[in-house]
């Protein structure tokens, strides 16, 4: 199919899903389809694409969608998978770039004083001030921190403390729990002296058709290689846990791990700590996305899905460019 007649399916199938007694704010709260929300998005298939149907858990709800997305779309036009939950990446594990470094390096641990550990995704400039670049989850616990909250290098979980502070919040993008979101993003101001090594981080950004080979350079699994499997997927529902609980996100895109990592081989694409790394087009290619949540489940090699804001609606929400 062309890209437009997927969007249009992506805008029926949307509606005749919440039309059955369920509101995309009672997804958001975890309040319904108990079944396993379903997230619909344009997954690349040869020439064109095909309808992609994520699903979280198995249900009757789901199957009776599957099935007559099947019977009306046709089988060779969706590709569905199951992932399982999907989580904002925070969970702290002993890999790579999780010591104390100076200067940064886009890839290394960074959080909130009070939270546990993500990924420095970038530095960004605006009016010829810089700032640091990562997820809300990771620099302003999703919204509930406040402007001036200390930031650590490396995270609290990587252990951090009061002394290896490298900034202070600056801002973020509000996380909606009532409507669809886009981005989970957030800037710090970094303390005077705090110098960043930006060499060979991207400069410009680029836009995704589908297919296309990306790697991330993250706190958890350092250097990793994935593919893009769908593009404009709407309603993603992440659990980001504790207070924030359930938010629903539409425009992500989707990466499966793929081989031509450091060991020539295959893995995940991401893991808990890889939240805020900044995703490029492979073999040192333009900025794509901003990582901030992933599946159990789903991926081409069984070990999950990630998923990722559009980096040109993370820059253009704070007005920013990225600096080189």
């Amino acid at each position: 199919m062309e890209l437009g007649s997927v969007r249009e399916l992506k805008q029926s199938w949307s509606t005749r899903v919440t039309t059955r007694g369920v509101t995309g704010a009672q997804v958001a709260r975890g309040q319904a389809r108990t079944a396993g929300p379903v997230a619909l998005g344009a997954a690349p298939r040869g020439s064109g694409y095909a309808l992609a149907v994520r699903y979280r858990h198995e249900g009757p709800l789901v199957a009776r969608l599957v099935e007559r997305l099947r019977d009306e779309v046709g089988e060779r036009e969706v590709d569905v998978r199951r992932i399982g939950p999907v989580r904002a990446l925070t969970t702290p594990t002993m890999e790579q770039l999780q010591g104390r470094l100076r200067p940064l390096v886009p890839g290394c641990s960074i959080c909130h004083e009070v939270d546990t550990a993500g990924t420095l995704g970038a530095v960004v400039e605006r009016d010829g001030e810089r700032f640091l670049l990562s997820n809300s989850h990771v620099l302003a616990r999703a919204g509930l921190a406040s402007p001036g909250d200390p930031v650590l290098q490396p995270g609290p979980a990587d252990g951090g403390t009061a002394q290896d502070r490298v900034g202070v919040l600056e801002s973020w993008s509000p996380l909606d729990p009532d409507d669809a979101n886009r981005v989970d993003a957030a800037l710090a101001r970094p303390d005077a002296g705090v110098e960043v090594d930006l060499t060979g981080v991207p400069t410009t950004t680029a836009v995704l058709d589908g297919d296309e080979l990306v790697e991330k350079l993250g706190r958890t699994t350092g250097l990793t290689r994935g593919r893009v499997t769908a593009i404009e997927v709407d309603d993603v529902v992440v659990d980001f846990g504790g207070d924030v609980g359930l938010l629903r996100f539409d425009g992500q895109v989707e990466v499966s791990g793929a081989a031509g990592g450091p060991d020539g081989t295959a893995g995940p694409f991401s893991r808990g700590g890889d939240s805020g790394s900044l995703v490029r087009l492979a073999g040192g290619g333009s900025a794509v996305g901003l990582l901030f949540a992933g599946s159990e489940a789903g991926g081409d090699d069984g070990l999950g899905m990630t998923f990722c804001n559009v980096v040109d609606d993370v820059l253009g929400g704070f007005g920013v460019i990225l600096a080189g």
